[in-house]
């Protein structure tokens, strides 16, 4: 095996020659075979172990039987602990899940603290099978059939492609000692249950499944990078993204044959779940959206707007007091007494100083805003009919800020001007506002 996975390990990660690589060990059978098979290579290596404090004394067995193995081999190791259940509980997670939440995020702030390149963690070809059946069992698309990824970002397994059996054979072979987890023994947990009682059964029925499984894998893998490519082309043709959205063309969108999974494809990564309503919105009605954690999709005609929840502050207005040249939040904009007008823009207006009452107040839009279009002597305008005119979205919208004087719309920034504060003949101080 030694000699397997040396070949396997400089040909699928030749990347890591050179690099500082942490050891994910728990102190069972694979962590340990993975230790031992990566101390004779001329890798810099140093052991990550977390105590869950889930299994009493026997947790503190495991720390201290690998400190002791890691003094005696002279390995650098790194241990923590957690309070696994008060964890879980706090966050109404499983067990399971909590504890790969603080693994995970321990092993990232060591990378950094450390200066470390990457973390090898021990899963094998058994613990992939175990993995396919479960998202099998839950319902999922190619990415829980293809199973663990051998690489993750700077998560490494290169034991992927060795079974159980071969790692138990190796450790016994080489006399390497390893702690047993009494927890594996229960069915009380699905990986379990999986892994005593139909995993056995499948390999009775066929006594070189686990090989047959990962020729499946191969193909669904290739299958799936497949799909990918073909969704890089048609999101060409589909999507459009104007600054932090993306919009997607529904006319172009529902020429597809099977739009569904291209929407699929396109929205997994932005944290969606409730895909049958993002089916919906395509023949929905416009305005409606589909909200994540942290993105929404909105309907608006004929597209549909992928686009970030920002961060807003508490305050909803800012003062600009009167001696103030420049304002840097929430918007960037300059204002300075100049003598004469230039063409202007949506992002330039001249007004009459002596109009303009201090502090201006820069707040963003509500509803029954009115204001005097410029140009339009006498005659004021809800600003929401100006959005609508404009054909602005959801997303737009929020995105308009108001800057007033007395109560009094000075300008709809970066759409239009009000006609009250306007450059006339008897004008003796114009002030210019540009938004940058």
């Amino acid at each position: 095996m030694f000699s397997k996975f040396q070949n396997h390990i400089v040909s699928r990660f030749p990347f890591l020659a050179e690099k500082k690589l942490f050891l994910a060990v728990s102190g069972g059978l694979d962590s340990m075979v993975l230790l031992h098979l990566m101390n004779q290579l001329p890798y810099e290596i140093a052991v990550l172990h977390c105590n869950f404090q889930l299994r009493g004394l026997e947790s503190f067995g495991d720390q201290e039987f690998i400190q002791d193995y890691c003094n005696q081999n002279n390995i650098p190791i790194f241990t923590t602990h957690f309070d696994t259940e008060a964890f879980a509980k706090d966050y109404k997670l499983s067990t399971q899940v909590a504890a790969r939440e603080l693994r995970y995020s321990w092993f990232y702030e060591l990378l950094e603290e450390k200066n470390f390149d990457y973390i090898l963690t021990a899963h094998h070809a058994d613990d992939n099978l175990e993995t396919f059946i479960i998202n099998l069992t839950r319902g999922t698309g190619l990415e829980g059939l293809t199973g663990i990824p051998e690489q993750n970002h700077r998560i490494i397994r290169p034991l992927l492609p060795f079974s159980r059996e071969e790692i138990l054979k190796y450790a016994e072979e080489n006399k390497i000692e390893w702690r047993e987890d009494s927890s594996n023994a229960s069915t009380k947990y699905l990986r379990n249950k999986i892994r005593h009682n139909l995993v056995p059964v499948l390999k009775e029925i066929n006594p070189n499944f686990l090989d047959a499984f990962q020729k499946t894998q191969s193909f669904l893998q290739e299958s799936k990078e497949m799909v990918e490519d073909a969704s890089i082309i048609v999101y060409q043709q589909v999507a459009k993204e104007e600054g932090d959205d993306i919009h997607f063309d529904l006319n172009q969108l529902k020429k597809l044959p099977n739009y569904k999974s291209y929407l699929y494809q396109w929205l997994k990564e932005f944290g969606f779940s409730a895909w049958n309503d993002i089916y919906d919105l395509v023949e929905g009605q416009s305005g409606k959206q589909v909200l994540s954690e942290e993105f929404r999709l909105l309907k608006n005609r004929e597209t549909l707007i992928l686009s970030p929840f920002f961060e807003t502050s508490e305050k909803d207005e800012y003062e600009i007091n009167e001696n103030a040249t420049e304002v840097n939040f929430p918007l960037k904009m300059s204002l300075c007494n100049v003598g004469h007008t230039t063409f202007g823009s949506n992002k330039v207006i001249f007004v009459d100083s002596d109009k303009i009452r201090y502090p201006l107040i820069l707040r963003k839009w509500r509803e029954g805003d009115v204001f005097q279009p410029f140009g339009m002597q006498g005659k004021s305008k809800k600003v929401s009919k100006l959005f609508k005119d404009e054909k602005l979205s959801l997303i737009e919208k929020e995105k308009i800020w108001i800057l007033c004087s007395d109560d009094q719309i000075v300008w709809v920034v970066g759409m239009r001007q009000d006609e009250r504060f306007k450059i006339e003949k008897a004008t003796n101080k114009i002030l210019k506002i540009e938004l940058l």
